[in-house]
């Protein structure tokens, strides 16, 4: 949202910010799985090009946490 303030979460592995309540904001659905591949050096088997909003409806997972275990979970 406009004028929300967003302050920057400490000891993250990468730059997710958190709003007010404190609570992580939630990635962007129209991120490339590509992006998160990388980020987080991690293959999804997916094409690079996916969003990541396909995967969570594809998995019925929401969080990035709950993403990676299921990446590892296929290896």
């Amino acid at each position: 949202m406009v004028g929300q303030h967003h302050e920057r979460a400490k000891g993250m592995h990468t730059d997710r910010t958190r709003d007010i309540s404190g609570e992580l904001r939630q990635k962007r659905g129209d991120t490339r799985m590509g992006n998160i591949e990388r980020e987080y050096n991690v293959d999804f088997n997916v094409r690079s090009d996916m969003r990541l909003d396909t995967l969570r409806d594809r998995t019925g997972r929401t969080s990035i946490p709950d993403l990676l275990k299921y990446a590892h979970e296929q290896e």
